[in-house]
């Protein structure tokens, strides 16, 4: 607990930064708005109907969609920007919609009497329009604030820091402590950032009392995360190495392994971003926001090449992949790790061996009676395209689930089949069978190490540094790192730390 705690103030702070900036251009935006439509009725209808629609989108496809946006603008795609745009969006439709609301739930005497005195249209409504409509307003503004400190946890997929990154990471790792202080402390921030808004709409008596603490709470708050923020963003001599990593264990072991080797042979500091979606992080590298990650040959042929993943030979994926990313983006591969984590499809050992099934091909007589769990990705990948088409599987059910939770699954009967992944160290912890994929539909998955086109140019000592991760890790070695992981519940950067520690030890004259 107390390892989750020192991260405390850094994910506390940048959530912090992301609700606080997020909320105050959404009031900036929603605000006006909602007066525009109440002075012009026939902007009510699209201005409200635009909010909705976003509204209605998933809030992790919101922020995820802003990363190709982005790049497509030449801009930094991951990282707070993306975050910040799309909680902004997120927070609009509250805000916006109560104001409308309110203003429109105004007496009509009451403004009647106030033209009649000869207010103009603004003392109108600054005197008596918005005043009476501000219950409703912070009712609105309430909600955004809520709402907003909850979404802020999904922006860790998009690279942005925030109290999700002990979500994400927690989740992955079976580390609940960490999801515990996560959705603590988010559901706290919550909590405070509520009662302050609410206490700046008190009225009677001591609310004037009140208005002004939280007014002073509300100002320091953003002065804190102003600062925060302003320092993060202003020159500070050399950009760290961002190191990128996608949402499963052996992604955030190998991260922490490429930040401790790229700090002690060359000095410079690293950053890590992770829980990135496979896409996120490999566009990212390509956009040169990230400098440095693990992807897997096959992941690559067939999501960035569009290769056929059947019947590929190892070596010719290995070379056509590099040889692609090279000449298209200039992406170096650095190293091969020495290993491949390939997927595959898992059932547990005894209904393998009661149905007499050990191979993909005779799978699919008894697929109809099956439910099969995958990760977020899976049945959206041209991998299970091919194993579907080659073997002809059909299934009874396909249930997409988290890669942390898959296993248990299995292992408990909730599903009888996984796509599971090569050097998981649950397979065998959980008494899985790995199915003999004998027709070739999945493509070979070597673990490479991918530098970014401006990390390769002005770094050259980064990149040699990283080569000498050539084939230092062989498939045995990276199980038993994932499974001290995900069921002895070390940290990932300790189980880094002491692969490093080894590799030194055998490497030394």
């Amino acid at each position: 607990m107390s390892e989750q705690l020192s991260l405390l103030p850094e994910y506390l702070t940048a959530h912090l930064q992301l609700t606080l900036l997020a909320l105050l251009c959404s009031t900036a935006v929603s605000l006006p708005a909602g007066v525009a439509v109440t002075r012009v009725a026939w902007l009510e209808r699209p201005v409200l109907g635009a909010a909705a629609v976003i509204q209605t989108v998933p809030s992790l496809a919101l922020l995820a969609v802003m990363v190709p946006l982005l790049a497509g603008l030449g801009v930094q795609s991951i990282g707070f920007l993306p975050a910040f745009i799309g909680l902004t969006l997120y927070g609009v439709l509250p805000i916006l919609r109560n104001t409308v609301t309110g203003i429109a739930g105004v007496d009509p005497a009451l403004t009647e009497a106030a033209r009649a005195v000869g207010m103009t249209p603004w003392q109108q409504l600054r005197r008596v329009e918005l005043p009476l409509a501000m219950p409703v307003i912070v009712a609105g503004l309430r909600t955004a604030t809520v709402w907003t400190v909850g979404v802020a946890t999904l922006s860790t997929p998009v690279g942005a820091t925030s109290l999700g990154n002990y979500i994400f990471s927690g989740l992955q790792t079976r580390n609940y402590a960490s999801v515990l202080v996560g959705c603590a402390t988010a559901a706290a921030l919550a909590l405070v950032l509520d009662g302050l808004v609410r206490c700046l709409a008190a009225d009677g008596r001591g609310g004037r009392k009140r208005q002004a603490a939280a007014a002073a709470g509300v100002a320091a708050l953003y002065l804190y995360a102003g600062l925060t923020l302003a320092a993060t963003v202003l020159p500070r001599g050399d950009r760290p190495v961002a190191i990128g990593a996608k949402t499963f264990t052996e992604q955030y072991i190998l991260a922490h392994l490429i930040g401790g080797l790229v700090e002690e042979e060359t000095g410079r500091a690293t950053t890590q971003l992770q829980s990135l979606g496979s896409m996120v992080v490999f566009d990212a590298l390509a956009a040169g926001d990230v400098d440095v990650y693990v992807d897997y040959s096959g992941t690559l042929w067939a999501n960035e090449l569009g290769r056929d993943t059947a019947g590929e030979d190892r070596a010719a994926v290995l070379a056509g992949v590099a040889d692609h990313l090279r000449d298209a983006h200039g992406i170096v591969v650095a190293a091969t790790l020495g290993f491949e984590n390939a997927y595959a499809v898992a059932m547990r050992a005894a209904d393998a061996e009661a149905r007499g099934v050990a191979r993909l091909s005779e799978l699919a007589p008894v697929g109809p009676q099956l439910a099969m769990g995958g990760d977020y990705e899976f049945f959206s990948r041209p991998e299970w395209t091919a194993i579907r088409d080659t073997y002809g599987l059909q299934l009874r059910e396909r249930r997409t689930m988290d890669p942390a939770l898959m296993y248990q699954a299995a292992a408990e009967g909730a599903v009888d089949l996984i796509s599971a992944f090569t050097t998981d160290g649950r397979i065998t912890a959980y008494n899985l069978t790995l199915l003999e994929d004998d027709r070739g539909a999945i493509p070979p998955y070597d673990a490479m190490v991918l530098v970014s086109a401006r990390l390769a140019r002005e770094a050259p000592d980064v990149l040699a540094a990283l080569g000498r991760l050539d084939g230092a890790i062989d498939a045995p070695a990276m199980r038993r790192m994932n499974l001290a992981v995900d069921e002895q519940g070390a940290d990932p950067a300790e189980v880094a730390a002491d692969f490093l520690r080894r590799l030194r030890q055998a490497r030394a004259p």
